[in-house]
């Protein structure tokens, strides 16, 4: 057969499936191996799956995003959250807005911690929204604070998108991890603007706390374990940039330092150490099959050259490059409205990584950072928007009768700030080269 057709079958087969409900893992897994077996053989095929998975779950280097994910799990279960969150509270609760701008800089912090936007959102609505809500805030905008925070945390290390990002384009994980500073630093103070232009504009969306003595702030910092957390990272990230520790050592280093703080703190119990260590397997178990069907999917689009003919075609076509990255951000704007993006960025890395970073010569570190902010976009918009399911689920048990509709809506204003980022690092995509630049040399 011939190779397109055989890839155009496969990618159908994959569609099809996914919207019959299946798991996209699962869906990548069928329509890869259909279009294997049309282009190879049923034999050479299984050889070709089983291959994919051996070496996907025995790889060293790919132990980095579980190890990063059960440090994350050791923090959320062991209350460290909590402790950073009424930490912050001190310091900005007594302004207007201040325990949302509070809860904004925690949950951005937790999910940095997490590596994983979804834990830290869950982990906030537990800690943060009650604390909202009695202190009068709406329940919709708290909603969408929490989420914002989750959001921006992807762009930080241990960001475990960016490991799969780094593992699929084969890109420094550690000069990736460096890129994410600057943007997220950009996203954040667009995030806490929004919060000040949405109050301004509507004040009786939120409340004043009392004005906490700088006393009181410290005992809250001390107690917070801020100091402690601030020395893992120390040691795990900064031996990770500094050269001393690989990816997968840091890691292993910052869950292990983890576990030690929260333990000498008498925060982490055996119970929630063995929660944490269940959901760490679990993390593992989905991160390792999630890749494997990436790569089925990967090996069949390599096999059919459909990749380095689509870039043929763009070149063909004489477009400038910019418009090339425009055309491509506008198709994860569509796919971001009715699929999860974690995973459409690997089913479609292998076609548009080439034409941005070889034909338009964009950095790879750069259109990381740019997909991220576009999962950000499709996470919070219809009709799928899976952040707001998510947090629609985790907010039931203290507001049962909030509409999603009510949190679609509310979601909108969030997306100016997120559209402005893009904009600007499309612009002056030097905010997320710069740093990778001056300490490793990396291309601007």
């Amino acid at each position: 057969m011939d190779l397109v057709a055989a890839g155009v079958i496969g990618m159908l087969i994959f569609f099809i499936i996914m919207f019959l409900g299946f798991n996209i893992p699962f869906a990548m897994l069928f329509g890869g191996a259909v279009g294997l077996v049309l282009i190879s053989g049923p034999a050479v095929a299984s050889t070709m799956i089983a291959t994919e998975f051996v070496n996907t779950f025995s790889s060293y280097t790919l132990t980095v995003a579980p190890l990063f994910g059960l440090m994350g799990f050791v923090a959320s279960f062991s209350g460290i959250g909590e402790k950073i969150f009424g930490c912050i509270k001190t310091y900005l609760g007594h302004k207007r807005g201040g325990l949302a701008h509070a809860v904004q800089a925690a949950n951005v912090g937790l999910g940095a911690i997490t590596g994983s936007a979804l834990a830290a959102n869950a982990t906030f609505t537990a800690v943060a929204y009650p604390e909202m809500r009695k202190e009068g805030y709406a329940a919709e905008f708290s909603a969408m604070v929490i989420i914002n925070g989750g959001i921006i945390a992807v762009l930080l290390p241990p960001s475990t998108t960016k490991v799969l990002y780094g593992m699929m384009t084969e890109t420094s994980i550690t000069h990736l991890f460096m890129a994410g500073f600057l943007p997220a630093l950009l996203a954040l103070i667009l995030n806490l603007l929004t919060i000040w232009v949405i109050l301004k504009v509507r004040p009786d969306l939120a409340s004043v706390s009392r004005k906490c003595s700088w006393k009181e702030r410290w005992e809250a910092t001390k107690r917070g374990g801020i100091i402690e957390i601030a020395i893992v990272f120390i040691i795990s990230l900064g031996g990770m940039f500094t050269g001393f520790f690989t990816p997968t050592e840091a890691a292993a280093v910052g869950a292990f330092g983890m576990t030690i703080v929260a333990a000498v703190s008498r925060q982490l119990t055996w119970k929630k150490f063995t929660k944490a260590l269940y959901q760490g397997l679990r993390l593992a178990a989905m991160y390792y099959f999630l890749l494997s069907s990436a790569n089925v999917l990967g090996r069949m689009f390599v096999l059919t050259r459909i990749p380095m003919r689509l870039g043929s075609w763009v070149e063909n076509l004489g477009l400038e490059p910019l418009a090339v990255v425009v055309v491509i951000i506008l198709i994860y704007l569509i796919l971001g409205l009715f699929s999860e993006m974690n995973s459409m960025m690997l089913l479609t890395l292998p076609m548009f990584f080439p034409l941005v970073v070889d034909y338009a010569g964009f950095s790879p570190l750069w259109f990381c950072n740019i997909l991220i902010l576009l999962m950000g976009i499709g996470a919070v918009t219809p009709p799928v928007g899976v952040a707001i399911f998510f947090q629609k689920g985790f907010i039931q048990p203290y507001d049962p009768d909030v509409p999603i509709s009510s949190l679609f809506r509310a979601s909108y204003p969030w997306l100016i700030p997120r559209f402005a980022a893009t904009i600007i690092l499309i612009f002056v995509p030097q905010i997320t080269t710069i740093l990778p630049h001056l300490f490793y040399g990396a291309p601007l």
